[in-house]
């Protein structure tokens, strides 16, 4: 069964990944539906993998000193089986916020976070200095999110 959103679906999912935390009546009264229509378009989304995930976005800033670095690294062995051994390490590690796999001269992106410099070096060199397979990695320190976001563009209603 495949997901074939209408502009309702459209609007009702621009608001959810604006904020997902309002209400089924907050919601409804912006699309035109009942909270009770706008709880099964949900559950909808769900069931049918549109929403992946909800989660509480951090403001980094408030939670004390934090250090943001992307990692370009490009591997030694392409096989399939080298490839899926550094994604399950970094999908293992809790401080890569995000890692995408590449085309052109670099293999992957690696987006880190860390309590500050030193310890974005430690993080850098333990995933990539000390791995076998990592021919080349370069660790570039964020000095300022200009835009942070995973929204996905929809058609405007």
């Amino acid at each position: 069964m495949s997901f074939v959103p209408d502009s309702i679906d459209h609007l009702l999912l621009r608001l959810l990944q604006e904020d997902a935390g309002r209400t089924l009546r907050e919601l409804g009264d912006q699309v035109g539906l009942s909270p009770s229509a706008v709880q099964r378009r949900i559950r909808s989304y769900r069931a049918a993998g549109v929403i992946a995930r909800q989660v509480a976005v951090l403001d980094p800033t408030t939670l004390g000193p934090t250090t943001l670095a992307v990692v370009l690294v490009t591997l030694d062995r392409e096989s399939a089986e080298h490839h899926a051994v550094f994604r399950e390490r970094m999908s293992a590690e809790p401080r890569v916020q995000q890692c995408y796999d590449l085309a052109g001269q670099w293999d992957y992106v690696v987006v880190l976070v860390a309590e500050g410099l030193v310890e974005c070096r430690a993080l850098s060199d333990r995933l990539f200095m000390d791995d076998e397979n990592v021919r080349r990695y370069d660790t570039l320190p964020v000095l300022d999110a200009v835009k942070v976001g995973l929204a996905v563009p929809l058609p405007e209603s």
